[in-house]
């Protein structure tokens, strides 16, 4: 066999593909390929081979692909696929389209580019320290193009905007022209200022058909995002002419931004805001909340049965179905039975989603007398819902049930707001009893005042509140694993329940009643190596929930400002919340302003724990109370923790706020204390003769325990590090480092089965006077485990005081109390962090940012007064009565909460239905000496409290006063002689 090469054959083919390709393809393409002449160069000599070949790879780099094909509906999604894996995070993509097809085909041509040089906000924030250099002609022309074709462009980001782009991508600005590089940077600086999501249709000049669509989207998802949204353009049969897109981390958080020219096949309208612009726009916002890798999306997205909206839909009613049956019957409801419910039954699914457009579409004409019908015939599908399998009918039927109940009980929600990237659904907490008591027995027996539902793509979650005006903390939970993600899921609102009504009893020496807000956040298809990757979806889930929060309750004369929320409820709602666990200082401060922004009625006084406040870890507030509470705890057992010596042993860590705070007091107040065991996430230090004072010093506040050196270590004692974990064969094992009588440090690695046996045992097994679980996970002890506590009959502690919330369970408290342990509760001991929280919200809503700034540490000095003093006061009433009745200190507890906050609701109510009342005298100065020292000294600034406010800050000193400082038989005395002196006396 012989080869021949006819090379005057082959230079005419490549002569007639360079003609062909500068009069079919794009200028605007060629242009944007100018880097890649060998590519171009590839293309011209290889073109006519796309006659037979599906793909023609012109260069193919560690670091990029390109590539030419013949296009086809979905061909881009197909490539992307196929040729670069799902996984591989793309910096930058290129996409252009021939005017006319291949020779010799019946298909356009469609060049690909893919570049996979992604940079981290680290890199971008030390370039931009460094100092970037932009070409001034670049500069120039930029400027002017900005200037005469986008006038709204804030000119002074400029420098900044474009220094940004150049460092992630300096070539794309190279070649680009003047006029996509204004476009690009104006992107940016618009996805910025509306909160992370950006979209705009607009014609494209000088080409008639084509229309220019815009995407930018901040902290997108890590992966699979370009195709998700290219899949979203070929479901709404779009076909894409030529398109850029650009990931570009600005040293803050990653954006990507978008911009395709598209032609709908159909010839269907797309400007402004035609129907298809619309259904544009909800499906790519729709990305941020649907995942392209969850099963319903391949289910019912994929196969064209429903929109990407309302699958994402399915999902939060999956989701909602799952957390509201589990936690009571676990083996029944798993996660996938309850998903399977919906994935198995299309036309079910889609009548639930009918029933709730009904309900809330605002759009929809006579909606009221349509949701009648579509509900009875809803009610009548699940009830009559049979297919001969009776467990999985019985099954299911319960799932569809609590759907229905999920639909009628919601008063409002977001789903119809179009600038979204998490779902907010407020319901009536009566959709409990619609459940019945098979799914609620296992829960407190108090009805919360309302519960909200959040939903989106990685993240899901309740804000329980037990009253009108509510305050708590926002806890997420961050699971790395599969069976994380499972286990938490199943007990989210039990546990979110709990943690709401413990803060209900906690807060009633405040004005608002208590509330949670627990996210679970799924982070388990993060590989190590991506652990940065964490925190940004953490701060965009964060964002996320919050705006989707003020969706549905920022107000206007009481309704939902927002239009695109049908409101049921038609009241105004001040809810509170404060930094709990995964809460960092940056979104705190960032939360404060987002509500400010959006005119939520509180202002920055939606988050607490700011600088325009009273930080919980910088002002040691929540232990103030936990340590306070110890200190009376000890001397009722005959010890003075400031002049005696005793041990104690804690849970959480010294860079924890409660833990590392009481322990940050403790060793300023009582220099003869031994701190014989210390547990946190990361290690465990166990010394009899107490960790290292100086050791402890270092690290308080600013790390984990597992920096703490063990040359600190006294004889006797050891380590267990949690982190640092290594793997020896198929054995993963865990580093222990202990000093033996002689003082030397032996260091040895034992297997997770040694380590977990011996790490679970700690808390039970080492003696001390006092344990204060400072951190830990709910129900650590519980009814099942809290016999280990009393080895041999005698507690391992003499007194608990509970610095972390439901650490034991109630059931366990009662056993630990009749074997001898004192037991000071969460609802008690804890309570300060969260009166702090409050008086900080009060002064944000009678000092500007100024006063408070200036005034602050006279502000600030007067608050943890009132927090000494709230907890002496109540510390000394439980042991008063428990010497008095022989009760247990944790029902006195309870009974105090529930003696306060019965007295809070009768007043609330009788102040709010008479708002004149709370100005005169003697109610203006029972509210007055509810508020720190520098507050009182002004009592003018009483008129800027809402009127509900003064109500409830009125109704919370006079109701808790009646507790702590008139006996039960006096009062009642007192209301005796009132009536007898008002009815009976001539």
């Amino acid at each position: 066999m012989t080869l021949s090469l006819n090379v005057s054959e082959l230079a005419l083919q490549v002569e007639k593909n360079r003609a062909w390709l500068e009069r079919y393809l794009s200028p605007y393409t060629i242009d944007s390929m100018r880097d890649e002449p060998e590519a171009m160069g590839m293309l011209v000599r290889e073109l006519h081979t796309l006659e037979n070949n599906e793909h023609l790879i012109l260069s193919d780099r560690p670091n990029a692909l390109i590539l030419a094909t013949k296009s086809s509906p979905g061909s881009l999604v197909r490539t992307l696929r196929l040729r670069t894996g799902a996984e591989r995070a793309i910096s930058y993509s290129m996409v252009g389209h021939s005017f006319e097809p291949v020779p010799g085909t019946d298909g356009l041509l469609e060049i690909v580019r893919f570049e996979f040089d992604c940079k981290t906000d680290a890199q971008i924030r030390e370039g931009l320290a460094a100092g970037v250099t932009i070409p001034g002609e670049l500069l120039a022309r930029t400027r002017a193009t900005l200037v005469s074709d986008y006038p709204d462009f804030d000119l002074a980001e400029l420098d900044q905007q474009l220094a940004v782009l150049w460092l992630n991508n300096p070539s794309y600005v190279e070649v680009s022209s003047s006029r996509r590089v204004a476009q690009t940077v104006r992107l940016l600086q618009l996805c910025q200022r509306r909160g992370g999501l950006f979209f705009d249709v607009e014609p494209v000049r000088d080409e008639t058909k084509l229309t220019r669509v815009s995407l930018a989207v901040a902290s997108p998802p890590h992966k699979r995002f370009l195709a998700q949204i290219l899949e979203v353009v070929n479901r709404l049969d779009l076909g894409i002419n030529r398109a850029y897109v650009l990931d570009l981390p600005n040293g803050v958080q990653p954006y990507v931004v978008a911009t395709f020219y598209v032609r709908p096949r159909n010839g269907e309208e797309l400007t402004g805001r035609s129907p298809l612009a619309e259904r544009l726009e909800r499906e790519f916002f729709n990305t941020q909340i649907l995942s392209a890798s969850a099963p319903e999306y391949h289910e019912l997205v994929v196969p064209g049965k429903m929109s990407g909206e309302d699958t994402a839909l399915v999902r939060a009613f999956g989701a909602f179905c799952h957390t509201q049956l589990a936690h009571a019957q676990p083996d029944r409801f798993d996660w996938e039975e309850v998903r399977n419910a919906f994935a198995a039954n299309h036309r079910l699914s889609a009548q639930m989603v009918e029933l709730f457009h009904t309900r809330f579409d605002p759009t929809l004409p006579d909606r009221e007398a349509r949701w009648e019908e579509r509900l009875a015939a809803a009610e009548r599908a699940v009830r009559d819902y049979n297919t001969g399998h009776k467990h999985l009918d019985d099954v299911r039927r319960d799932v569809f049930r609590c759907c229905l109940a999920f639909i009628k009980h919601t008063l409002k929600t977001n789903f119809f707001v179009l600038n979204k990237t998490a779902f907010a659904f407020r319901l009536d907490p009566a959709f409990l009893t619609d459940l019945g008591p098979a799914f609620t027995d296992d829960l407190p027996p108090d009805l919360p005042f309302r519960v909200t539902f959040f939903f989106t793509r990685y993240a899901f979650g309740f804000h329980i509140g037990f009253s009108d005006i509510a305050r708590g903390g926002w806890r997420t939970v961050i699971c790395r694993s599969d069976d994380e993600f499972l286990t938490n899921a199943r007990t989210l609102f039990r546990e979110n329940f709990v943690l709401a009504h413990t803060q209900h009893l906690k807060n009633k020496d405040i004005y608002e009643g208590g509330s949670k807000l627990v996210i679970l956040m799924d982070a388990n298809a993060l590989e190590m190596e991506e652990r940065p990757q964490e925190t940004l979806r953490l701060h965009k889930m964060q964002r996320s929930v919050v705006n989707a929060f003020l969706d549905i309750y920022v107000t206007e004369d009481g309704v939902a400002k927002s239009p695109s929320v049908v409101d049921y409820y038609r009241e105004d709602e001040a809810i509170e919340l404060g930094p709990d666990e995964n809460m960092h200082d940056a979104m705190i401060e960032e939360i404060a302003q987002i509500s400010k922004q959006r005119g939520y009625i509180l202002g920055i006084g939606v988050m607490s724990s700011k600088r325009v406040g009273i930080n919980h870890k910088e002002f040691a507030v929540t232990s103030t109370g936990v340590v306070k509470f110890a200190e009376i705890t000890m001397q009722e057992l005959g010890i003075d923790m400031h002049t005696q010596p005793f041990t104690v042993k804690l849970t959480g860590g010294p860079n924890g706020d409660v833990a590392g705070n009481a322990m940050s007091l403790i060793l300023a107040r009582c220099p003869l204390a031994k701190l014989v065991l210390i547990l946190d996430g990361t290690a465990a230090v166990c010394d009899p003769e107490g960790a290292d004072h100086a050791e402890l010093k270092r690290i308080l506040l600013s790390q984990d325990l597992h920096a703490f050196s063990p040359e600190a270590l006294h004889p006797g004692a050891f380590m267990l590090f949690r982190t640092g974990s290594r793997v020896d064969g198929l054995r993963e094992q865990y580093r222990r480092v202990s000093r033996d009588a002689s003082g030397a440090l032996r260091e040895e690695w034992i297997s997770l089965d040694d380590f977990s046996r011996e790490w679970g045992s700690l808390i039970f097994d080492v003696r001390a006077d006092l344990f204060i679980p400072g951190g830990g996970r709910p129900e650590t002890i519980d009814k099942d485990n809290w016999q280990r506590f009393v080895p041999d009959g005698v507690p391992s502690a003499k007194a608990i005081v509970e610095g972390a919330n439901s650490f034991v369970t109630p059931a366990a408290r009662v056993e630990l109390q009749r074997a001898g342990v004192l037991v000071m509760r969460d609802a008690s001991a804890n309570k300060c962090g969260v009166i702090s929280s409050s008086y900080e919200i009060i002064a944000n809503l009678l000092l500007d940012e100024a006063e408070f700034l200036a005034d602050k540490p006279a502000y600030v000095k007067g608050v943890l007064e009132i927090l000494e003093k709230r907890a002496s006061d109540e510390a000394r009433l439980i042991l008063d009565r428990h010497r008095e009745t022989g009760k247990l200190c944790t029902e006195i507890s309870d009974e105090l909460s529930k003696e306060i906050n019965a007295n809070y609701a009768r007043l609330f109510a009788f102040f709010s239905a008479r708002p004149e009342l709370p100005l005169s005298e003697p109610y203006r100065r029972a509210i007055l000496l509810h508020l720190p020292a520098l507050l009182r000294a002004s009592p003018e600034r009483l008129t800027k409290l809402p009127p509900k406010y003064r109500a409830a800050i009125l109704a919370a000193e006079i109701g808790s006063s009646m507790v702590y400082r008139g006996g039960r038989e006096d009062e009642f005395e007192d209301a005796i002689k009132l009536h007898i002196g008002r009815h009976f006396m001539a």
